[in-house]
């Protein structure tokens, strides 16, 4: 599979994780659609593998839990009952319980997809706690403020200037490959 191909199913993995009670889940209809299998198999071997999905690996959703993820159009589509949310490790342990090779290589793919979401939050957290520094180095009084605002201006002006001589000279430079006058 090409790096590509990969980005583009990662991206779309990560607009199928829902956060719900806390935790990033994927939702049982679809896991199903992912694996290739009807939602009511996916359920079926869950259930006969229950002692493997502890309320930490999967639970059921309410109607305004899966009403907040689908949004207006939440309809249950034929459904009796309401969807199950799995957890990072009920994606892992589903790969087991289906036992095929594309369950295999889209756990492969969800994992991954998962670490990824865990290294992005903490980047945020991190960067989150750099921004306190600065503001709380920042916060000397009024007049100390008006120094730094103008600092920060100039500094930004820098930057500007500098990211528009780079497009400059990047428009500046010969194409590439066979030309035809």
């Amino acid at each position: 599979m090409t790096k590509h191909r990969l980005k583009l199913q990662e991206e779309a993995l990560l607009r199928l994780v829902y956060l719900i009670r806390d935790k990033r889940v994927l939702l049982d209809e679809d896991l199903a659609q992912l694996y290739a299998v009807e939602t009511k198999h996916l359920n079926r071997a869950v259930s006969r593998n229950a002692e493997r999905f502890p309320d930490d690996f999967m639970f059921q959703l309410s109607k305004e839990e899966y009403a907040n993820c689908r949004g207006a159009d939440a309809g249950h589509g034929g459904r009796r009952y309401n969807p199950y949310a799995f957890t990072e490790q009920g994606v892992a342990m589903l790969s087991s319980v289906l036992n095929s090779k594309q369950a295999v290589a889209v756990n492969i793919q969800i994992m991954r997809t998962f670490v990824r979401l865990r290294k992005t939050q903490e980047t945020d957290l991190l960067l989150a706690r750099r921004v306190q520094e600065i503001e709380r180095r920042l916060d000397y009084g009024e007049q100390s403020q008006r120094k730094q605002a103008r600092s920060i201006s100039v500094i930004l002006r820098v930057i500007k200037q500098m990211r528009d001589a780079s497009l400059e000279s990047e428009n500046e430079k010969e194409p590439i490959g066979f030309q035809i006058d």
